[in-house]
């Protein structure tokens, strides 16, 4: 697994050896940020991170700071190394614990997003109650976008809260909601 784009570009990132990450591929992840605004100072949220690996290539393409989540703690240790290797250690924080708990916290603390990424497990039941949390809470900016990548087979609403799908881009068996603030 590699950096796409940025200052980065190129570089490789440590993946687990173990099976049962499921990893977001380049071809997904291009298509993403080419749907994405310019990544320059943005504030970006990743949630059910994994390795991390959409939040690098947000940091390598100018994201001002990126905020990880994830509950495992090998996979938090190996975000860490990532980060710290590719010198982004500075830009970014990783919280573990799960995105329920998390959320709530980030929100008392008074954080923003211009964008989330959220990649809950596939077909495990996470994304109504993500995608709710979101939208009744206030750590998306009211210009921001959540994305989510789920499997085909995962229904996704039309609304959740204040959140209304935008947008949905299918690559193969993965697909790409994208929601935007609807306070109306």
């Amino acid at each position: 697994m590699r950096i796409i784009r940025g200052e980065a570009k190129g570089r490789k990132i440590q993946v687990p050896r173990e099976k049962k990450l499921r990893l977001t591929s380049d071809r997904v992840k291009e298509s993403l940020f080419n749907l994405l605004p310019d990544m320059e100072g943005i504030f970006f949220l990743e949630l059910f991170a994994g390795t991390g690996n959409v939040s690098l290539e947000a940091l390598s393409r100018g994201a001002k700071r990126a905020v990880l989540v994830e509950k495992e703690p090998a996979w938090v240790n190996l975000i860490g190394k990532n980060l710290e290797a590719l010198g982004f250690g500075e830009r970014s924080e990783v919280i573990t614990g799960p995105v329920e708990r998390v959320l709530p916290f980030l929100q008392e603390r008074g954080d923003r997003f211009d964008i989330v990424f959220a990649d809950p497990p596939y077909e495990k039941g996470h994304i109504a109650g993500t995608l709710e949390a979101l939208g009744g809470g206030e750590v998306l900016k009211d210009t921001g976008l959540v994305v989510v990548e789920h499997a085909i087979r995962e229904e996704t609403g039309k609304r959740y809260e204040s959140l209304a799908l935008r947008d949905r881009r299918r690559y193969g068996d993965t697909v790409l909601s994208f929601f935007a603030l609807d306070r109306g």
